[in-house]
C-alpha cells in the first residue's frame, strides 16, 4: 500500500519497528497513539529522535504497548484496536509507578471472585500465601547460592523455607518472608557497581555499591537513591503490570490479595503474584551488574537525591515485559484453580480456563511441558573506559584497549622488577652465575681450545643462528632464553659453547672450518 500524503516518507533510522518479543515502549514529549483507516499510528521521541510507525491489523506482532510518562494523547479508538488485537496497554510514570494497565477484555465469573473474597474464611488464603512465599524463598536461595556465592545466607533462607510448612496463619507467613528478605538483601549490601572510567569523577560514592533496599528518602524501597535499586524498582513495576494483566485475564480481582493487606491505590493480588517471580528479576539485574558496567547517562539524580532512569534506558528494561508475563502466568492460573476448588458448588463444573499458558490445550495434544523460556534482550555492552557502545564479547573500544594494554604492560613490568629483586630471585641468579663460572674454569683447566677461530664462528655459525628459536639455543647450551636471544642478535658467547652451536646449525665438519 502506498503511503498517504499525511504520512511522510522516513528513513529507516526514524521508523519505529516492532521487535520479535512484541514489546514497544514509547517515551518523550508529545506521544500520540491514534487510529486512521484501520491502521494504528504511533509517534514518540524528542527532536531529531522522533519516531513514527504505522501498524496494520494483520502481521504487526505487537503484544505490549508501554508508555513511559504522561505527555501525549491516546485515542479511545486506539485502545479498542489494541483490545481487538489481544495487545495490552501499560502506562508507567517516569519513576516506574504503574499508572494504568488494560488488556484483552475477558468475561469474568462471579463465582470465582466470590471465592476470592471468601478465601480468608475458607482458609484458601493460607494455602496460596504459603505456596507463593515458598517459591519466592526458593528463588532467593538459588540467587544467593549461585549468583552471590553466599552459602551461609542461602542456608538461612532455606531454613526459613522449611519452617514455612508449619505456618498456619498468613501473619506467620509474612514474618518468615520478612526474615528471609532481611538475610537475602544483606548479601547484596557490598555488591560493587562498576562504571566506565570516564564517568567515575561524576559518580556519587553511594552509587558504587548496592547498599540497602531501604531508601534514605522514604525508609522503604520506594524513591531509590542509587542506580541498582532504581533498576530493580522499575522492573518490579513492569512485573506488577504483567501480574495485573494476568489476574484480569483469568477473571480475578487484582485488588483482593492474600499476603498484602488492603491498601488504597494498590492491587494486592498483583503484588502477591509478583512475590514468586521477584527472584527472577533479581537474577536478571544481578547478571547485568556483574557482567557489564553501567553508564552515567542512563540515570538522572533529582534535587532531593532520588535516582531516576532516563527514558532510553527505561525503554530497554521495558523490553523484558514478555519474560515476566510468561513467568507469572503459571502462578496466576494456579491461584485461580485453588480458589475454584475451594468453592464446593463448582466441583461439578469445568475448571477455569488456562488462557495464559494454554495448559489444557497442550495436555490434549500430549505435550505437558511448557515451551522453552524466552530469552531476554541482550545487555547493552559498553566500554569500561569511555562508556561507548561496543560489540558483544569485548570489554573496551579500540582507543581504550590501547591505553589499558599499555597500563597492563607497565604493571607487568613493575611486578617483574619486584620479583627480580626479591631475595629468592637473587639467590637463584647467584647460583646460576656460580655454575657458569665453574664451567668456564673447568673448561680452561682441561686445556681445551675452541675447535675453530673467532673469525670462522662469526662468518659461518653466527648468521645461521638467526633462524634458530631462543628456546632451542637455551636448551642446547644450558643458558636462559634472554641470553639465547642476545646470541641470536650477534653476541659472541664463551668459546666452550661454539661446538654445540655449530652442531645446532648442522655444521658437522668443524675441523674443515
Amino acid at each position: 500500500m502506498a503511503a498517504t500524503k499525511t504520512l511522510p516518507h522516513l528513513s529507516k533510522s526514524d521508523n519505529l519497528h516492532v521487535p520479535k518479543h512484541g514489546v514497544v515502549t514509547l517515551f518523550g514529549y508529545g506521544i500520540r497513539v491514534s487510529l486512521s483507516r484501520g491502521h494504528l499510528f504511533i509517534d514518540d521521541g524528542i527532536g531529531r529522535e522522533r519516531r513514527q510507525a504505522r501498524l496494520p491489523r494483520v502481521g504487526h506482532r505487537l503484544k505490549r504497548l508501554i508508555v513511559v510518562g504522561s505527555d501525549g494523547v491516546v485515542s479511545l479508538a486506539a485502545l479498542r484496536w489494541l483490545a481487538d488485537q489481544n495487545a495490552a496497554f501499560v502506562m508507567l510514570d517516569r519513576d516506574g509507578t504503574v499508572l494504568c494497565t488494560t488488556g484483552p477484555v475477558r468475561p469474568s465469573d462471579a463465582r470465582l471472585r466470590r471465592a476470592q473474597a471468601l478465601a480468608p474464611v475458607t482458609g484458601t488464603d493460607v494455602t496460596i500465601a504459603r505456596e507463593l512465599i515458598c517459591q519466592k524463598l526458593a528463588g532467593q536461595e538459588r540467587v544467593a547460592r549461585e549468583k552471590l556465592s553466599d552459602e551461609k545466607t542461602a542456608q538461612q533462607i532455606a531454613d526459613h523455607r522449611l519452617t514455612l510448612a508449619e505456618s498456619e496463619t498468613v501473619d506467620d507467613i509474612r514474618s518468615l518472608e520478612s526474615q528471609g528478605a532481611a538475610a537475602y538483601w544483606s548479601a547484596w549490601r557490598n555488591l560493587q557497581i562498576s562504571f566506565p572510567t570516564k564517568d567515575l569523577p561524576g559518580i556519587p560514592e553511594h552509587w558504587r555499591t548496592f547498599g540497602t533496599r531501604k531508601s534514605l528518602l522514604s525508609g522503604s524501597p520506594r524513591l531509590a537513591v542509587n542506580p541498582a535499586n532504581a533498576m530493580l524498582n522499575y522492573l518490579y513495576a513492569v512485573l506488577e503490570s504483567e501480574a495485573r494483566l494476568a489476574a484480569a485475564a483469568l477473571g480475578l480481582d487484582p485488588g483482593l490479595g492474600f499476603i498484602h493487606v488492603d491498601t488504597p491505590a494498590r492491587d494486592s493480588l498483583a503484588c502477591d503474584l509478583m512475590e514468586a517471580v521477584r527472584p527472577r528479576v533479581d537474577a536478571y539485574v544481578l547478571d547485568w551488574l556483574t557482567q557489564q558496567p553501567l553508564s552515567r547517562q542512563w540515570f538522572f539524580e533529582e534535587r532531593n537525591g532520588k535516582c531516576r532512569l532516563m527514558a532510553s534506558f527505561a525503554l530497554r528494561l521495558s523490553e523484558t515485559a514478555s519474560i515476566w508475563a510468561r513467568a507469572v502466568a503459571p502462578f496466576a492460573e494456579w491461584v485461580a484453580l485453588q480458589l475454584w476448588s475451594a468453592n464446593r458448588k463448582a466441583t461439578r463444573d469445568i475448571e477455569p480456563a488456562t488462557r495464559l499458558t494454554q495448559r489444557y490445550k497442550r495436555e490434549a495434544k500430549g505435550t505437558v511441558r511448557l515451551p522453552s523460556e524466552e530469552r531476554g534482550p541482550r545487555f547493552q555492552n559498553i566500554c569500561g573506559g569511555c562508556g561507548k557502545t561496543i560489540r558483544v564479547g569485548r570489554k573496551h573500544c579500540g582507543n581504550c584497549a590501547i591505553s589499558t594494554a599499555t597500563e597492563r604492560l607497565i604493571d607487568a613490568a613493575r611486578t617483574g622488577r619486584v620479583i627480580a629483586n626479591s631475595a629468592e630471585a637473587r639467590a637463584r641468579e647467584g647460583e646460576q652465575q656460580s655454575e657458569h663460572a665453574k664451567a668456564r674454569s673447568s673448561w680452561k683447566l682441561t686445556g681445551q681450545s675452541a675447535p675453530f677461530s673467532s673469525e670462522m664462528y662469526l662468518a659461518r655459525i653466527q648468521p645461521l643462528l638467526a633462524t634458530v628459536p631462543n628456546s632451542v639455543i637455551a636448551k642446547a647450551i644450558g643458558v636462559s632464553r634472554w641470553y639465547a636471544g642476545r646470541i641470536r642478535k650477534g653476541y659472541r658467547p664463551h668459546p666452550r659453547h661454539w661446538e654445540a652451536l655449530a652442531r645446532l646449525v648442522s655444521i658437522r665438519n668443524i675441523s674443515n672450518c
